[in-house]
């Protein structure tokens, strides 16, 4: 099977003088290296990555007039993910382009969840990024701000223990050129696995607690406050974001005190202790408003949408069930498959 479709070859074979197995001498000057040429799985891994196996056999039905069932697409797509991984360290179009790339470095890590035979487990996913920094903003406009897409990306992923992914995470950093964590900013949300990874891996790197995941528990406190759905408990959420924003854990301590002068009978107060004894623990990851005068990011959304699109909507689909060994590797076949390396990798590949 090639990328133009399916084609009758007749050549002749003869034995090997060593082994005397029967070979067809041939095959290597015309690129042939199981059924699919080299062009031909190019196209089945992009379109295997990118949707289900089954749809995938229909797209290049479709536009290719192939035959390939969808079982043959995953045997390819697993079988280049693990040889694309193996050669990450020979390939140099990423650290290439972090190079060139101007802006901060960051490090965006996050985890989500696939289904395997033995239940859901955790794929840990970390995004390497250089991004220019957007124009000042303050809290009250952080929303209307525009931040400048990544100049250059790279994602590695694995299911297994945090300590094992930090030391993939340094490994990555290495081959990027980014041995100075000073110049790193780490960008996560509240998990203590993030924040323990970067304290051993990437000590002098500054941290950022994911502002939108701040957020969201000055909004759930509120709502415990004042009551769900209640206008006060909407309007308190904004300005305790407004609080945390601008001035990091202090602000967040005086919106509280100022409630205790407004609070409703029967509202959850002990929801504002939680709240704050959580802030507590990421006082020095609060500082958001140095952050947004400098244009830089203060979320940690650039893995957390890679998570979306490449686990979520790719790999939890109805009865699927991945094999923990394959979802790393596939999950670096999706974002190679959208980076400067992708025709760096199949051109390294070709007979």
């Amino acid at each position: 099977m090639t990328a133009l479709g399916a084609i009758r070859i007749a050549r002749s074979h003869g034995y090997c003088q060593g082994c005397r197995q029967p070979q067809f001498a041939a095959d290597r000057l015309l690129g042939l290296d199981g059924w699919l040429t080299a062009r031909a799985r190019r196209m089945a891994c992009l379109a295997g990555a990118h949707d289900p196996f089954r749809k995938a056999e229909r797209v290049l039905s479709e536009l290719a007039g192939w035959s390939v069932d969808a079982e043959t697409i995953r045997r390819h797509c697993h079988a280049e993910a693990a040889g694309a991984r193996q050669q990450r360290g020979q390939r140099d179009g990423l650290p290439e382009q972090f190079l060139q790339a101007r802006g901060d470095r960051e490090l965006h890590i996050d985890a989500g969840k696939v289904n395997t035979p033995g239940g859901w487990r955790d794929v840990k996913v970390a995004a390497f990024a250089c991004r220019e920094r957007a124009e000042p903003a303050t809290a009250a406009g952080y929303e209307q701000r525009d931040l400048p897409p990544p100049g250059a990306r790279a994602v590695v992923a694995e299911v297994e223990e945090a300590q094992a992914f930090g030391g993939r995470c340094a490994a990555e950093a290495g081959r990027l050129g980014l041995p100075d964590t000073s110049a790193l900013s780490v960008l996560g949300d509240g998990a203590e696995w993030v924040w323990n990874l970067a304290e051993e891996h990437f000590p002098q790197a500054r941290q950022c607690l994911d502002a939108y995941h701040a957020l969201e528990h000055v909004a759930g406190a509120a709502k415990r406050v004042f009551g769900e759905g209640a206008a006060e408990a909407q309007a308190q959420a904004r300005r305790g974001g407004q609080r945390l924003l601008a001035d990091g854990y202090c602000g967040v301590v005086e919106w509280v005190g100022e409630l205790t002068g407004v609070m409703p009978a029967g509202g959850d107060g002990a929801a504002l202790g939680e709240m704050l004894n959580y802030f507590c623990g990421h006082q020095e990851r609060l500082g958001y408003a140095l952050r947004l005068r400098r244009g830089q990011a203060i979320g940690s959304g650039l893995v957390e949408g890679a998570i979306k699109q490449r686990v979520n909507v790719r790999m939890k689909r109805t009865g699927a069930r991945w094999d923990p060994g394959h979802v790393g590797p596939f999950v670096e076949l999706m974002a190679l498959a959208d980076s400067v390396e992708w025709g760096e990798y199949w051109a390294a590949t070709a007979p």
